[in-house]
């Protein structure tokens, strides 16, 4: 590649620099991640019109919740949807690190998202 391309948002670092690393594979599993983490929390993973400002970015603002042991607040039908939620939530952060050896391969991602 000789200029970044992708969708803002679901770039990995990487791409952005090669202070990260090279881009690979694990490229696309940040993407994955962060699809992973839009859905669970129905929302974009960036949205500026958010009521506090430390939900801007949205995986910043999970990581957080759950480093601290607190409610997600994701609305689920019930307790067994809410394991789903949180399993989805852990799997979307752990694609999401900032270096791409930190990330599982996609084969550890599709074997954890087995219910």
């Amino acid at each position: 590649m000789t200029a970044a391309r992708g969708t803002m948002g679901y770039i990995a670092p990487e791409v952005l620099s090669r202070n990260f690393g090279s881009v690979s594979y694990k490229s696309d599993v940040y993407s994955f991640g962060m699809l992973l983490l839009e859905m669970v929390g129905g929302r974009k993973n960036i949205d500026v019109k958010v009521e506090n400002v430390s939900q801007v970015y949205f995986p910043e603002w999970v990581y957080n919740r759950l480093d601290k042991g607190e409610e997600l607040g994701i609305r689920t039908e019930d307790e067994e949807h809410d394991k789903i939620a949180n399993k989805l939530t852990i799997v979307g952060l752990w694609c999401i690190q900032w270096y791409p050896v930190d990330r599982p391969p996609m084969k550890s991602v599709v074997e954890n998202l087995s219910f």
